[in-house]
């Protein structure tokens, strides 16, 4: 392959073929991620109304919200046909054998640096316990794939807003970026629409490509690896899945079909064996994780309290050492240690107990972002509220290599504003 000259042959990550709309309006073409408000139809049809008969990416994704809709099959030809019309129209630049470095100003006004490039699916796995460079986060609701197959396997492109995660606490892959855009290409600088902040992107020069495979290339050195998570921390995990794990799934189910139909010696030139997709710090300023909470409707605390110290051997009230969970209720608060937990997270070992109460009790559960609203709901008679702690970001790789993956529901990573936004395609037949 072309890119072998820049050092990326053994590893998961690496420059693609990159598609840029030409000829209109940037900020009518991005829109956000497709599994975003999906409870308010009423964002979409704002978007709808903004856009127009402007080229968009709009016209060639399928928000999730229109995927139990009566005409999903209509929606998702169409899809496909206006892929076609737009490659044909020549809506497209192409940036052969490209890396774009990314710089996202957020509504807040925080920065977000990334590098949009493609992995190789050969080397990831969503199955837990996997020991593929690249791995899932959370686990995969292998029920949301099917729909999303439906509308990828005849795509002629793909639009990607899966965002990968790489442990670099030293900042030797992605920042250094900053300090060189003066030997880049700029290729696209404008707002986004509804919140969405301010986005701009340049196209790596041969130096700065040579720069990011050298540093990928150390993060993925086995004795580093080792030496980081520890000596019985098996194969090299080099990326982690922070947002659009189904969608990267869909893609691997969608090239796992296309090989089943394809002698081996031919699968290295598959276009589908590869996803573009965005590389992104996970020590990035920028990035916050905030805790979900679990709240239990039309519950007994007593016997959610008596149940959970019952689950666990040595397991008492209040505050010791082990995982410390604690709970609110419109009586009052208080605390259950678990001593020794087989978790690395308290999110993990609280999760498997309810799981368990819920379906043995036939009570409601929800997930709860903000500490306020879940002690709101647990003000009231009936209901009670676990308050988890915030993940670190130094617990996601461990975890991740310890357990297999994160119980779900474990983190947010940001508001549905700063999500990615579809730019950039690639051709995937």
């Amino acid at each position: 392959m072309r890119n072998m000259m820049h050092g990326f042959s053994q590893l998961p990550f690496r420059p693609a073929d990159i598609l840029l709309p030409q000829n209109c309006a940037y900020g009518k073409w991005s829109v956000v991620a497709c599994d975003q408000y999906t409870s308010q139809p009423e964002y979409w049809q704002r978007v709808e109304e903004y856009v127009g008969s402007a080229p968009s990416a709009l016209r060639l994704i399928l928000p999730e919200s229109c995927l139990d809709g009566p005409n999903v099959e209509t929606d998702i030809m169409e899809v496909n046909n206006t892929m076609t019309r737009y490659l044909r129209e020549e809506r497209f630049r192409a940036l052969p054998d490209s890396l774009v470095y990314v710089e996202r100003r957020l509504d807040d006004g925080r920065l977000r640096r990334g590098l949009v490039g493609m992995v190789d699916l050969e080397q990831y796995d969503y199955e837990p316990g996997s020991s593929a460079a690249i791995r899932a986060t959370e686990g995969t609701v292998m029920a949301r794939i099917p729909p999303r197959v439906a509308v990828r396997k005849n795509a002629p492109l793909e639009l990607p807003h899966a965002m990968l995660l790489a442990d670099d606490p030293d900042k030797t892959v992605i920042e250094p970026l900053a300090a060189r855009t003066a030997e880049m290409e700029l290729v696209y600088d404008f707002d986004l629409m509804e919140r969405g902040g301010h986005i701009t992107g340049w196209r790596l020069d041969g130096a700065s490509m040579e720069h990011v495979a050298a540093a990928l290339s150390a993060l993925a050195d086995p004795a580093a690896f080792r030496k980081k998570y520890g000596a019985d921390s098996g194969a090299v995990m080099l990326f982690a899945v922070g947002d659009g794990n189904h969608s990267l799934a869909t893609a691997k189910e969608c090239y796992e079909r296309q090989k089943r139909l394809t002698p081996r010696d031919k699968w290295d030139s598959l276009p589908a064996r590869f996803a573009l997709c965005e590389l992104v710090n996970l020590h990035d300023p920028s990035l916050e994780f905030e805790a979900i909470h679990r709240v239990l409707f039309g519950v007994d605390t007593a016997d959610v309290t008596a149940s959970l110290c019952a689950a666990f051997p040595g397991a008492h009230p209040g505050e010791g050492a082990g995982h410390v969970l604690r709970y609110v209720h419109a009586g009052g608060a208080g605390a259950i240690t678990i001593p020794h937990p087989a978790s690395q997270l308290a999110v993990g070992t609280l999760q498997g107990f309810l799981d368990g109460y819920v379906k043995a009790r036939g009570v409601r559960m929800d997930y709860i972002h903000g500490e306020d609203v879940a002690r709101q709901l647990a003000r009231q008679p009936g209901n009670l509220a676990f308050l988890l702690p915030a993940m670190g970001k130094d617990q996601l790789f461990p975890t991740v290599i310890r357990d297999g993956v994160l119980p779900r529901k474990t983190f947010s990573m940001g508001h549905a504003h700063d999500k990615r936004f579809y730019l950039e395609a690639r051709k995937i037949r």
